[in-house]
């Protein structure tokens, strides 16, 4: 049974527990991936012979995973070390084994990617490299049928204008990353929140849905803006130097309940919403006690840009094509990992008031590479956020077998950040061109079986 919650300072113990030793510090990564019908570019359902629930069968038959069911439905899949979760859309997620270097996450991430083109391409579907359905209505695709996401789906609309739009059709790339204090952790928490502008940046690629153009090169971005203003965004008291746990947990503590969970059995707490953790602490809820096991599935429902558990959560990134995935494990250890390299980024961006932070990454969101910080553009100040985490990962000295440092899976980012180029900008132009607004042609061109490894 879980440890009942006396006060406050249990939950900030919670995050004092996760702290590690330098040599025990690990990245983990959790890589979303649209799947669509291969002949029309529509979001595969979740049900059906033509649908996610079966692609999950035939990997367990397949690859040996062991299925994770609720109500009678698969749900995702448990691996040796690494776990496949579904997101609401049917948006299919591997969630990473934590991997001393990115050789391991590669390794790990390749076999996925072979896993699923193969049953994928058995029942006529395919993963594309976006970050975003770019087709499909919501009301045209299928939610997950799991209690978590059947009690946030109506509670999204009622709170912002794009939060159904989040759970349905988006796809982001994760990144897990270990503190050995905390002081240690609110550095990097920090520095993680002050480069959400550039991230967000780097990894534009959701600028179709709804069978069109939507006017950014990061709509995902632009969505999370629109979804829930009590549990998303950046967090002001981040940029503090003072900042520690006791303001990450009164900020949480403040945060509506979606639910809570007994007997494996979801009660709902959004009719009325309101109920903060703070307040089902201090009174309870229908005789329940508040618990640590509460609190830490509480903390998986805040969706800020980055994020505190018992390790850092970096949640800006839009997913990408295969070659890119590992990009933001790598650029996040090369910085987070050094001291001197979490300096030189902190050195970007540190000058920028929270107001400026907020407009600078609208205009990532709309622009991409191509927006501004003042005088200087965002293409600029990303290349030298990678120039210092290529730095970091050399000095880090993980060799794969032919002798290579992990700033190798930057060298394609690197490319396009110098040309001034987003995975999205490529898209809006080929969209417009060689693809003549054909679905056809986007999907065979996004999909993960066209897009070679680096």
């Amino acid at each position: 049974m879980s440890q009942a919650v006396q006060n406050k300072d249990d939950l900030i113990r919670y995050f004092h527990e996760g702290a590690k030793p330098r040599a025990n510090w690990r990245v983990g990564t959790e890589y979303e991936k649209i799947a669509v019908l291969a002949e029309d570019g529509r979001a595969l359902p979740f049900s059906g012979p033509r649908g996610v629930e079966e692609m999950l069968r035939r990997l367990v038959e397949r690859y040996g995973y062991q299925p994770l069911e609720e109500d009678g439905r698969i749900i995702g899949l448990d691996g040796e070390r690494a776990r496949i979760t579904i997101e609401p859309g049917g948006q299919i997620e591997l969630s990473g084994e934590q991997c001393e270097t990115i050789h391991c996450a590669h390794r790990e991430f390749t076999r996925h990617v072979e896993e699923v083109i193969d049953v994928g391409r058995e029942i006529g579907a395919a993963v594309l490299g976006l970050g975003m359905q770019p087709v499909s209505r919501i009301d045209e695709i299928e939610l997950l049928p799991k209690a978590r996401y059947r009690i946030m789906y109506p509670y999204m609309a009622r709170k912002g204008r794009l939060g159904q739009r989040m759970m349905k059709q988006t796809a982001g790339v994760q990144a897990n990353l270990d503190y050995s204090s905390e002081a240690d952790a609110m550095r990097k928490f920090r520095v993680s929140m002050g480069i959400v502008p550039l991230v967000y940046a780097m990894f534009a690629n959701s600028p179709l849905s709804d069978g069109k153009l939507n006017g950014y090169q990061s709509f995902r971005g632009h969505i999370w803006t629109e979804t829930d203003p009590d549990r998303c965004g950046m967090l002001e008291f981040a940029f503090r130097d003072d900042a520690g746990f006791d303001d990450y947990a009164e900020y949480a503590l403040d945060v509506p309940m979606y639910f809570l969970i007994r007997d494996h059995r979801y009660i709902d707490l959004t009719r009325p919403p309101g109920l903060t953790f703070r307040q089902f602490m201090e009174r309870g809820f229908n005789g329940e006690q508040a618990t640590l096991d509460d609190w830490s599935e509480h903390l998986t429902t805040i969706f800020t840009e980055v994020r505190l558990k018992r390790y850092i959560e970096i949640r800006t990134a839009d997913s990408q094509p295969p070659a890119l995935m590992l990009a933001l494990p790598a650029l996040l250890k090369g910085i987070l990992y050094n001291d001197d390299c979490m300096d030189g980024a902190w050195d970007l961006v540190k000058r920028w008031t929270f107001s400026e932070r907020l407009a600078l990454n609208d205009a990532a969101h709309k622009l991409g590479l191509g927006a501004r910080a003042g005088r200087v553009m965002l293409k600029d100040l990303a290349a030298e956020l990678l120039n210092i985490a290529m730095t970091g990962l050399a000095r880090q000295k993980a060799l794969n077998r032919s002798g290579e440092d992990e700033s190798i899976y930057l060298y394609r980012l690197m490319d396009q950040v110098r040309s001034g180029y987003t995975q999205a900008a490529l898209t809006i132009e080929r969209w417009k061109g060689r693809w003549n607004y054909d679905v056809r042609r986007l999907v065979e061109g996004c999909s993960y079986e066209a897009e070679a490894w680096p």
